[in-house]
């Protein structure tokens, strides 16, 4: 499998940043607009309807339709992880159904200063076997604006505006 991996400091409390990334509304306010993002059902570990919190065990069925081209691509990702300890906390989740074959993202954050790491590692293999693999790299290209973007709209979102 391949991976990709993107960190970034966050100028507010761990707990602040880990509560934000727990939520359905903290995912889609990190979804690029261009990606059209459409959360279809959201499960809690015990089936029911939108939990509060994203639970190991919750599932989220979404699609996406990047620029508007193309059908639909939906997925199903489930919850498979989710610990908090003192100083840090991570969780991951795994597509079940989507476009590609395995996708295994981990989201970790670390207690830095006032501040926060935050480290996104995705395992991943891309669709359509060695021909997939070949295009790796383009993969990869595409995986970077979005956690770029992900990273500076989280820092929009959480870190408080500077003093004048």
């Amino acid at each position: 499998m391949s991976s990709y991996e993107r960190s970034v400091r966050i100028d507010a409390p761990l707990s602040e940043v880990w509560e934000f990334h727990s939520t359905e509304a903290g995912l889609e306010q990190l979804t690029p607009d261009w990606m059209r993002l459409r959360i279809e059902d959201v499960r809690g570990p015990d089936d029911d309807p939108d939990p509060e919190v994203l639970e190991a065990g919750s599932r989220l069925r979404a699609s996406v339709r990047p620029f508007g081209v193309g059908p639909r691509q939906r997925w199903t990702s489930e919850i498979v992880e989710r610990e908090e300890r003192e100083a840090s906390a991570y969780f991951r989740d795994v597509m079940r159904d989507g476009p590609f074959p395995e996708w295994e993202h981990t989201h970790s954050f670390f207690a830095d200063g006032d501040g926060t790491v935050i480290r996104d590692h995705v395992r991943y293999e891309l669709p359509l076997g060695g021909l997939g693999g070949a295009l790796g790299p383009v993969a990869v290209v595409g995986f970077a604006p979005m956690f770029r973007f992900r990273h500076r709209r989280t820092k929009e979102l959480l870190e408080a505006p500077a003093a004048p």
